[in-house]
């Protein structure tokens, strides 16, 4: 059972596994900056999981900021907005970060940053036309995920969703966006709380965030009281400041003591979790009806010149972010997308910042060695830190033998790729790649 203390309520389920590392929170205390507007953008129609969008303009299009670029009529997708006004020089295929090739628009500014006409606030008078509405404004989940927002709204209606989960947890190192949006955007956060459960009446709303964020939670104590509904359904809970508990299963657990079973999703329980930058957002466009065209991020790193939080255009070039936080101090060994724990390597920083993308981390030669691979000695740490109970060092071997069966037996599909595994081992196994690899061979056994 939940503990309330001064108003706070305490975990409810613990998580098994998980690490501890070190924050790293160097722009925790930065207020987030608004960068120039820069002389093009680069737009992938690919910035979310599920299909990719169409482009709606041609090349010589002149466009204003917010006006729809790309859409797509399948279900799972989100419409792609011009995040500059200007005119449209190229599209085509385009490089992104991760080395993927994608259908894009590229956008010269005129400078002027000129709004699209058509941009108003949504009318919004039930729960259809609030999922429209999120819809419509192009959000996808911006704490890393990318998974069209109003999808995960629009679930089953024989689904009984009793509870949303906000999560404020920000557990991976670096990453203080989550952080500043609380601090800075309360109001925004208030709007999108009170519409959802409008709209939803989820029974409760929990507004989780770990405990190394004293200032967030005095911000969020505030959302939470604001609550005028007799059932009091907006609570803030406090977690223990451990990796990766921002993990949405993990999440699930830790708010509501609800498991939720290989294979299964958050709504199988009763569950929906949004991160507090989402819920932000929602608060926003539902006010201004301005879609998602920028969006925070950190950059920090060691071979990073000046660590900064900042609000880019979406489809900004990184290398042109980098060179705002004042370039590379030291030669960058590696630049990554997200945090340390389950970012992406990038192969080039002259590709474009996307929807998805929360942080770029540069990191000079001492402080991001790689560890001498050796033998497993089987010590039984992978095992012990494992957020999902797997066995690392088996899914490895079967692997290396291509053995399907006896992956799907021991789940590997329930594994979210978080690292604590790879993070603990002595012997310096790469088991976030193997996790990788045993989930492509069933895959391509799956199509035979």
């Amino acid at each position: 059972m939940s503990k309330i203390v001064d108003g706070v309520l305490t975990a409810v389920g613990k998580s098994r596994g998980g690490i501890f590392v070190a924050h790293n929170k160097n722009t925790a205390e930065m207020p987030i900056e608004r960068m120039p507007i820069p002389e093009k953008v680069v737009l992938p129609m690919a910035q979310h999981i599920g299909a990719p969008c169409t482009p709606t303009v041609k090349v010589g299009d002149i466009v204003d900021a917010g006006q729809v670029i790309g859409d797509s009529d399948k279900f799972v997708s989100a419409p792609i907005h011009a995040t500059v006004s200007g005119k449209v020089v190229a599209v085509g295929d385009v490089y992104m970060a991760h080395g993927m090739i994608a259908t894009g628009v590229t956008i010269e500014s005129d400078g002027e940053m000129r709004m699209s006409p058509d941009l108003k606030p949504p009318v919004v008078n039930s729960r259809e036309e609030l999922i429209k509405a999120v819809r419509d404004s192009g959000l996808v989940g911006l704490g890393g995920a990318g998974f069209p927002t109003h999808v995960k709204l629009n679930y089953p209606a024989d689904k009984e969703v009793d509870t949303l989960i906000i999560n404020a947890a920000e557990c991976e190192p670096y990453i203080t966006v989550d952080y500043r949006e609380c601090l800075e955007h309360a109001e925004d956060i208030i709007t999108g709380v009170y519409s959802l459960q409008k709209y939803f009446n989820f029974k409760q709303i929990i507004i989780a965030a770990e405990d190394n964020k004293p200032k967030a939670f005095e911000i969020l104590k505030k959302i939470s009281e604001m609550d005028d509904h007799e059932d009091d359904v907006v609570k803030l809970m406090v977690l223990k400041s451990k990796y990766p508990q921002g993990a949405e299963k993990m999440m699930i657990l830790s708010a509501t003591g609800r498991k939720v079973p290989p294979g299964k999703l958050p709504v199988d329980v009763g569950c929906i979790v949004m991160n507090v930058g989402s819920v932000a957002f929602i608060g926003r466009y539902l006010a201004t009806g301005k879609p998602l065209i920028s969006r925070s991020i950190t950059v920090d790193g060691t071979a990073i010149a000046n660590p900064k939080n900042i609000r880019v255009p979406i489809g900004t070039n990184i290398a042109d972010i980098i060179e705002y936080c004042g370039g590379f101090k030291e030669e960058a060994k590696k630049v990554i997308f997200g945090g340390p724990m389950m970012g992406v390597a990038l192969s080039s920083i002259e590709a474009p910042i996307c929807k998805q993308n929360n942080a770029i981390l540069a990191f000079k030669d001492d402080k991001y060695l790689i560890k001498k691979t050796r033998d497993c000695i089987r010590c039984g740490r992978c095992v012990d830190v494992c957020p999902m109970g797997l066995m690392p060092t088996l899914i490895e071997r079967y692997s290396k033998a291509k053995d399907t069966e006896k992956l799907q037996k021991i789940g590997i599909n329930v594994c979210m790729e978080c690292g604590s595994c790879a993070y603990a081992c002595p012997s310096g196994r790469p088991l976030v790649q193997y996790m990788r690899l045993a989930k492509q061979v069933v895959r391509e056994e799956a199509n035979k």
